[in-house]
């Protein structure tokens, strides 16, 4: 975080956090822990780390964990920290989709904090049931939309809050990805085996994995309301379950519309995630691969670039910056902030203070709209693409 920020809670005990999920073999399970570990704001002290109570143990030892605090579920986790005198504060679900629900249920219920990958849950009836649970709980519940957390897509934010761009128009998000464009899932790939299995994934695979994020990330930006959508999903891959390509048209409250496109079938593209905004007086664009520019074009003006801590930056992007400008900062980074504003949040009501309104993170109800846009997704593509309300 900016410099002062980071002095500030450094000053802060380390928040003592588990972890569900993550074990051997695990991808998202080793980012978050870099991730809440690079501001120095958490300490990972518990884990059941794997669904086989063997792995779970294994990957407790690999991590280093107190062998009494490796536990063979959720469960005796959540039942058994809950109870100790210096118990965790905080959980970590990194878990497949179909687990976040329950597993994040076991922690709120005890008023232990969740902080939980996404998508929010795999259906829209555990998505609702888990926000009930996460309003009724005095613990708080964080979703990691990690781009959220770029210093740049911060800048965009504040820039259309302030009406740098007039009233907003169209918006174009798109996030291809070509690691499965082959049936992967078939090799017994872990990552693509659980992705592409509706029991464990949902309803939604590629719009699931990542179509969520470009549509949580074209909300956040702009702050519009999604109000229906026309979607056009396929499984190119012969004998997968769930889409692997989306096109998907969007209307928001307010007559702006918008078009967003998901694949993970196309060559090319490693992480290609990329939002363009337009309105009455300017446009932007941001790419998450080349993550500290940001251009802005005002009407009738030339093209301009605005670079993370640099001259035209504003305070949204400065507070999230770690280090000078023309230093790259990237997505461990961005993971990071997530985890920073989630601590930031924590340790203001463990003193029971007011938060600063410039924490900011994704929500349950965030959650709960992803989801929703998801099962959309999937219920107009049933219907030839016919517009459906989210």
């Amino acid at each position: 975080m900016a410099i002062e920020g980071k002095d500030e809670q450094a000053r802060e005990p380390r928040i003592r956090l588990g972890m569900v999920g993550g074990g051997a073999g695990a991808f998202i399970g080793a980012v978050h822990r870099m991730a809440a570990r690079l501001d120095d704001q958490f300490d990972l002290v518990a884990g059941a780390l794997s669904s086989t109570p063997e792995k779970a143990i294994a990957s407790g030892r690999d991590l280093g964990l107190d062998p009494a605090r490796t536990y063979g579920s959720y469960k005796e986790m959540a039942i058994r920290e809950a109870r100790l005198k210096n118990g965790i504060e905080a959980v970590s679900i990194v878990t497949p989709n179909h687990v976040h629900y329950e597993a994040a249920k076991e922690f709120l219920r005890r008023g232990i904090h969740v902080i939980c990958d996404k998508p929010l849950t795999s259906n829209l009836t555990d998505a609702k049931k888990l926000k009930k649970v996460a309003d009724e709980s005095d613990a708080l519940f964080i979703l990691t939309h990690n781009y959220t957390g770029y210093p740049m897509v911060r800048q965009a934010r504040e820039m259309i809050a302030n009406g740098d761009l007039g009233k907003i128009r169209v918006v174009q998000v798109e996030y291809p990805q070509d690691w499965l464009t082959e049936a992967v899932e078939q090799t017994g790939a872990k990552q693509a085996v659980w992705r592409t299995d509706p029991a464990q994934s949902g309803v939604g695979g590629s719009t699931g994995d990542i179509g969520t994020h470009a549509y949580n990330l074209a909300s956040f930006i702009t702050g519009l309301t999604l109000e229906s959508l026309a979607a056009d999903l396929d499984s190119f891959v012969e004998g997968r379950r769930l889409d692997d390509n989306a096109h998907v048209l969007l209307r928001f409250e307010g007559g702006a519309k918008g078009m967003l496109w998901c694949s993970q079938v196309a060559p090319g593209h490693e992480n290609g995630l990329k939002i363009r905004v337009y309105g009455t007086k300017g446009g932007i664009e941001w790419v998450q691969a080349d993550p500290n520019y940001l251009w802005f074009t005002p009407f009738g003006e030339p093209k301009r670039l605005i670079t993370r801590n640099g001259a035209g930056a504003g305070a949204a992007a400065a507070r999230v910056s770690r280090i000078p400008s023309g230093h790259p900062e990237g997505y461990l980074e961005a993971f990071a902030t997530i985890y920073t504003e989630a601590a930031h949040a924590i340790n203001a009501k463990k003193k029971g203070a007011k938060l600063d309104k410039g924490v900011i993170y994704p929500t349950v109800d965030d959650g709960v709209k992803g989801v929703a846009f998801v099962e959309a997704c999937v219920a107009s593509s049933k219907k030839n693409g016919a517009w459906v309300k989210v």
